[in-house]
């Protein structure tokens, strides 16, 4: 249908000019009847006889509602009465109303008492919206009346959202059961539900004015859905437009960022234990073939490269410029490298907002944005580019080479990050450290990495983002063609927000990234290990075709716990079809157990593994396999390894890729099994059968994502 948005504006400009924060009941039907959203038959009565015939006219019973610019919560004032039935109760009532608002709130301005028909039976949920700091306007849906401040069983989107969005969010919440009907109930209009969140949704996606808006409850039934009261709050104040360069320009900055062929390193040092003398090491000692500047007011040569005492004496071009000098020190030399025509300065200093150093932060963003020059940090430990043997940081080299770029925003775990990587033997493209994100975020680094040939899987590390819409928008289009997987601190509550509404109140910090990440395709990480181990083991599995999963298992206990696992990371185990039961009988003992898991019991020897694992990979019904070891003499933990790794590759050979995961039970020989497995594609962990599928299910929660699925 066509929207009134003319009808919208006026109500919003009639607000502003007696300087209000919220709408009235009566604006909010009328907004609401702009973007046909249900609501119901109302009208605003100034004196008890007008009630009256009003409430005779709507049709008992009806509901009384205080209407007041200075009463936004009308039940806590005493100003709502329900179920009122007739034409004397209605006079009774609104003179109540009107006692107990004055009594509330001496200074309120009363404009009437709205007289509302009465709406009741189905089922009660919330629509609602809220402006967050950083992802802007989202949309929520959730169960309403008491149940969604006891539960919080409540979801959250981008706003404007699309159809499949509003009907993912009913799905989203934990009670959707309830609304499909249960114990004989009929269950509600899910399509009208959709409707109304996508209306919403473009209301206040056209009017960033309205800040929170609750339609609570809204009755839902097999008929539809029916919005009973209507909460509008308002903020006019203009929004400070955040820096947003565009993507092509985001592409050519990073690229010469990341793969440079000139660096300078101002502070440079001869002096072994300065952080310029750390930066110069890595770059030298790591390979890195590009040209490297020293520069130093005083010094001619530092090891063995001619110093220059500024980037503006350097001849020829200078790509990125990484800061090693004092924090009062760095305004001047980034003005110079500003006037060299840098176009990135790498800065290692600390001291300037993560030390409340804010007015030295905005100094140097002012400077950066005068220069069209790009900052990565401060506060960082810098960055890894492999591909270039580029070691842009004091910490120590990294040399082992592999397609999974990843980054952090605390230094530790940019420490950790590169300790797990070479203990794991992981390959990566890159380590980046953001810091305090003056400038380069998450989103610029996804550009890059979108792009970028030698990188599979991107690794983010996250405390906060700066503008969360600007990276859903980005991570959402990556994420089609790339694996991004996060690690949010920060998860627990710090209390609600200061809100007027429900859904401002119910809107958790964490509970927005949980439902936007997974609307923009990104996977979370729950710990830093998850976030390590997914980056490692993603570009090493196949992407699966389908969500028919089938463990085989060596040991009754292990497939149960690879089952409960399944069951807790979203996986679909598969219900195995009789032929393909029958097939996997003929390699198993009778006292084994086919169906799924297979269980083929502990004492076979590795033919039976390499029969049942070989059917498993050549049945196109299934597209992923989990398998569980259980170490015996009859089979030893490398000959275990050894004959999955030959029938994997006989399988490959003839063109068939599935993902493979496994769990190794026994004494230590199964570590080194678990390392030769996992060198030659098969993802292996001993003593665990949590990991494997956790890593597993990592990489299909980013090919349904990607729409990879059938």
């Amino acid at each position: 249908m066509a929207v009134d948005k003319n009808a919208v504006r006026a109500i919003l400009n009639k607000v502003k000019a007696e300087k209000r924060d919220s709408l009235t009941a009566p604006e909010g039907k009328i907004i609401c009847d702009a973007y046909g959203i249900n609501v119901p038959q109302e009208g605003v009565a100034t004196s008890a006889d007008e009630a009256a015939k009003l409430a005779k006219k709507i049709g008992f019973p009806v509901v009384l509602k205080i209407v007041s610019p200075d009463i936004l919560h009308k039940t806590e004032a005493g100003g709502v009465m329900v179920g009122v039935k007739s034409a004397e109760e209605v006079k009774a009532g609104y003179a109540k109303i009107l006692v107990n608002a004055k009594k509330y709130n001496k200074k309120a301005k009363i404009d009437g008492v709205q007289i509302q028909q009465m709406i009741g039976g189905g089922q009660e949920v919330l629509i609602g919206a809220v402006t967050d700091p950083s992802f802007g306007k989202l949309v929520a849906f959730g169960l309403g009346g008491v149940l969604v401040e006891v539960l919080k069983d409540i979801t959250f989107r981008l706003a404007p959202t699309s159809e499949a969005e509003a009907k993912s969010m009913i799905e989203g919440i934990q009670a959707a059961e309830i609304l499909k009907g249960v114990r004989g109930a009929k269950g509600v209009d899910r399509g009208a539900i959709a409707d109304m969140i996508s209306k919403v949704s473009k209301l206040i996606s056209d009017f960033p004015e309205i800040s929170e808006m609750d339609l609570n409850p809204v009755f839902a039934s097999e008929k539809g859905a029916i919005a009973a009261d209507v909460r509008v709050v308002v903020d006019f104040t203009v929004p400070v437009k955040r820096y947003s360069p565009k993507q092509a320009d985001i592409v050519r900055q990073m690229n010469r960022i990341m793969k440079p062929d000139a660096v300078a390193v101002i502070g440079a040092s001869n002096e072994a234990g300065k952080i310029g003398n750390s930066v110069m090491k890595n770059l030298i000692n790591g390979g890195y073939k590009g040209k490297i500047y020293p520069i130093h007011p005083k010094q001619s040569e530092i090891m063995g490269l001619k110093a220059y005492a500024s980037v503006k004496d350097v001849p020829g071009n200078v790509d990125i410029a990484v800061f090693a000098i004092p924090h009062p020190l760095v305004p001047a030399a980034l003005i110079e490298c500003g006037e060299k025509k840098i176009q990135g300065a790498i800065l290692i200093p600390s001291g300037f907002a993560e030390t409340g150093n804010v007015a030295a932060q905005d100094e140097i963003i002012k400077i950066a944005r005068k220069y069209d020059m790009r900052l990565m940090g401060p506060n960082i430990y810098g960055f890894y580019y492999l591909p270039k043997n580029l070691s842009a940081t004091f910490c120590t080299p990294y040399d082992v080479k592999g397609k999974a770029a990843l980054s952090s925003q605390s230094g530790g775990i940019g420490m950790a990050i590169i300790g797990f990587s070479r203990s794991a033997k992981m390959g990566v493209s890159a380590i980046v450290g953001l810091g305090n994100k003056s400038d380069i975020d998450e989103d610029d680094l996804l550009t890059f990495f979108e792009d970028d040939d030698n990188t599979q899987v991107i690794a983010m590390h996250c405390e906060d983002l700066k503008d969360g819409r600007s990276f859903a928008e980005v991570a959402s289009r990556v994420s089609k063609k790339k694996p991004i997987v996060m690690l949010k601190a920060g998860r627990t509550s710090l209390g609600a927000r200061a809100a007027a509404s429900h859904t401002g109140a119910l809107a958790g910090n964490d509970k927005i990234y949980e439902d936007v990440l997974k609307q923009s395709g990104v996977i979370r990480a729950r710990s830093l290990n998850n976030l390590l181990e997914f980056a490692r083991g993603i570009p090493v599995l196949p992407t699966p075709k389908g969500e028919n999963v089938v463990i085989i298992t060596g040991a009754g206990g292990s497939g149960v716990l690879l089952s409960d696992a399944c069951a807790d990371n979203g996986l679909s185990l598969m219900k195995m079809p009789k032929d393909l039961d029958t097939a996997f009988r003929k390699f198993i003992p009778p006292f084994g157990a086919a169906g799924n898991p297979v269980d083929i019991t502990g004492g076979e020897p590795p033919s039976t593994y390499q029969n049942t694992v070989r059917l498993g990979l050549s049945d196109e019904r299934i597209h992923a396999l989990i398998l569980g070891y259980w170490h015996t003499i009859v089979t030893p933990p490398m000959v275990f390894a050894k004959c999955m790794v030959e029938v994997v590759d006989e399988m490959r050979k003839k063109g068939i890729h599935k993902p493979i995961v496994a769990s190794l039970a026994g004494d230590v020989e199964v570590e080194e099994a678990s390392q030769y497995l996992y060198d030659h594609g098969i993802v292996a962990y001993p003593y665990t059968t949590e990991k494997p599928v956790e890593v597993l299910a990592a990489k299909y929660k980013w090919a349904r994502a990607a729409g990879l699925l059938k």
